[in-house]
């Protein structure tokens, strides 16, 4: 049996986490639920993340969390960035995966995308200085007094200011995570994805070193001059596996979204920074029919949370009316990161069918959104159920 922490968040959070459970359970799988209260009315009142949810993730180290809502310009900072940097979950992996039935525009692409982002550290890492303070206008004049090219014009009254670190350390870990995972999962090529014709001296070091460990791994590059003065990492060679079977790519971040719009079908694990991660993973997103059908995980050396990339939806909390499917497919993927193989593919068989059926799937799944047939979410979870047990 597995003890896994259970997050039920805020929101609609709740009513897909009992529809996740109850899926989930019924894989056959054996899970001890270890329920932590963690939304945001209990994080403002105990303010902040409660310690016991941390004790529980780390006595545990696999949690399954709903979502839980972020103030916007104000308040508390989103318990997702929180939980990540406290638990060191430093790679977020963001399946997206077209399924037969779905309602997308990119239904005959047959989307298969893994987007591998780095967690810990790109402007996420939350260090900013807010316009008008002292320390702010300390900090511009310092930044004016040492750049050697551009500089900040504009008055620390009026300017806010964000540091966006990007280290070797930390490049290389996500690298080699993502090499490692397309090596595993037999995935075909890994795109790397930044900046770097404008941010030379950041987005400019995140390629040097992806482009070291993918001659770690052996990799075949798009490209010869691409490896043209690269020594591969040193710690890696021969200590991983062959990946000479994987080609290695680089796209700059905005012809990435062009690429994924016209030709998704091209690529296969996208490998990426924290902040354009996040955006692109909503992009993949839509191309397999939208947040409602992707599933996220965040993973580090000694924990793994697994989330749906969906907000908390405030607005239908209690309606039973959302679409469970990214938290159940969340749960998928952490039944694959438990070594349940069997169990995780026999649910993603369940799903596959539910949704080709299109006739016990919620309002979103539907060609109208006001169609009468659509069911709730506890309906297209026990739906789900009953294809797994059909199945046998």
């Amino acid at each position: 049996m597995y003890k896994v922490t259970l997050i039920p968040g805020d929101g609609v959070g709740p009513e897909i986490a009992e529809a996740t459970r109850k899926v989930i359970d019924a894989t056959g799988v054996k899970i001890d639920w270890d329920v932590q209260e963690c939304g945001i009315e209990v994080i403002e009142a105990e303010k902040g993340v409660p310690t016991r949810v941390m004790d529980s993730i780390r006595a545990n180290q696999v949690a399954l969390k709903a979502p839980i809502t972020t103030p916007i310009g104000k308040g508390f900072r989103s318990v997702n960035v929180h939980l990540r940097q406290e638990l060191g979950l430093y790679a977020c992996v963001r399946p997206c995966k077209s399924y037969p039935g779905m309602l997308s525009k990119f239904s005959d692409a047959n989307v298969d995308l893994v987007l591998i982002r780095e967690n810990s550290e790109d402007l996420y890492a939350g260090v900013e200085f807010q316009a008008g303070e002292a320390k702010t206008a300390q900090l511009i004049k310092m930044i004016n007094e040492l750049a050697t090219g551009k500089k900040i014009k504009t008055s620390p009254d009026t300017t806010g200011v964000s540091i966006k670190p990007i280290s070797r350390e930390a490049t290389r870990d996500i690298a080699n995570f993502a090499f490692d995972y397309a090596v595993r999962t037999r995935r075909k090529t890994v795109t790397s994805v930044c900046k770097a014709n404008i941010m030379k001296y950041t987005d400019g070091l995140w390629y040097e070193e992806t482009r070291a460990v993918a001659l770690a791994y052996g990799a075949k590059f798009e490209w010869d001059d691409l490896a043209q003065g690269v020594q591969p990492t040193s710690d890696l060679v021969g200590k991983v596996a062959d990946a000479s079977h994987i080609g290695y790519m680089e796209r700059l971040i905005d012809n990435m979204c062009m690429q994924l719009v016209l030709k998704p079908d091209l690529y296969d694990v996208i490998l990426t920074q924290n902040l354009y991660g996040d955006i692109l993973s909503d992009l993949c997103a839509g191309l397999v029919g939208g947040l409602g059908v992707a599933p996220g995980a965040n993973i580090g050396p000694e924990a793994a949370i697994f989330e749906a990339t969906h907000g908390s939806a405030p607005k239908y909390a209690g309606q039973n009316k959302v679409n469970p499917t990214a938290l159940i497919l969340s749960g998928k993927m952490m039944l694959e990161h438990l070594g349940e193989l069997d169990a995780a593919a026999k649910l993603d068989r369940a799903v596959a069918a539910i949704i080709a059926e299109g006739k016990d799937v919620t309002y979103d799944l539907k060609a109208d959104r006001n169609d009468p047939t659509a069911v709730g979410t506890q309906e297209m979870a026990e739906a789900i159920c009953r294809k797994m047990h059909q199945a046998g």
